[in-house]
């Protein structure tokens, strides 16, 4: 557990999953993310990678209803996660090892912002419960294209 979080951030998202166990082994074992602390009695964990922060818990029907309508799967639909990493091949290898698949295979993407572009290589995937994650590799920024 890594519990010395210094900077907590000032939105992060909880993700209701019907398995923390396989959540936890997905988002930490091969996201890369670390459990800075949990409630294992509560089936709930807030993890951190670098500042990039989430909260899982697993669903109980029997706890507070939280939910706005019935779960189902793909879960967070309309919505993915970016997240900003130092080394996306090494993210990719763990999830070839397992064979898990991806949703948009790694590319290199330029996104207009005012007079310049910022780069990125990205890839998405899918977490156990269908949660969208867009992690990113920055390639700093450039001249805005005329064409």
């Amino acid at each position: 557990m890594d519990n010395t979080l210094d900077n907590w951030a000032k939105m992060v998202p909880e993700l209701i999953v019907t398995d923390i166990s396989r959540s936890l082994s997905f988002w930490c074992d091969l996201i890369g993310f670390t459990v800075s602390y949990d409630r294992p009695e509560e089936k709930f964990a807030y993890l951190n990678l670098q500042g990039a922060q989430i909260m899982l818990e697993q669903f109980n029907e029997h706890d507070r209803d939280w939910e706005t309508a019935p779960l189902e799967a793909p879960f967070g639909r309309g919505i993915n996660f970016q997240i900003e990493v130092p080394d996306i091949q090494l993210i990719i290898e763990r999830l070839n090892q397992v064979n898990w698949p991806l949703f948009i295979p790694i590319e290199e993407r330029w996104y207009v912002a005012d007079e310049v572009e910022l780069g990125q290589l990205q890839f998405l995937v899918k977490d156990p419960d269908g949660y969208l994650l867009r992690l990113i590799e920055d390639l700093g920024e450039r001249p805005k294209s005329t064409m």
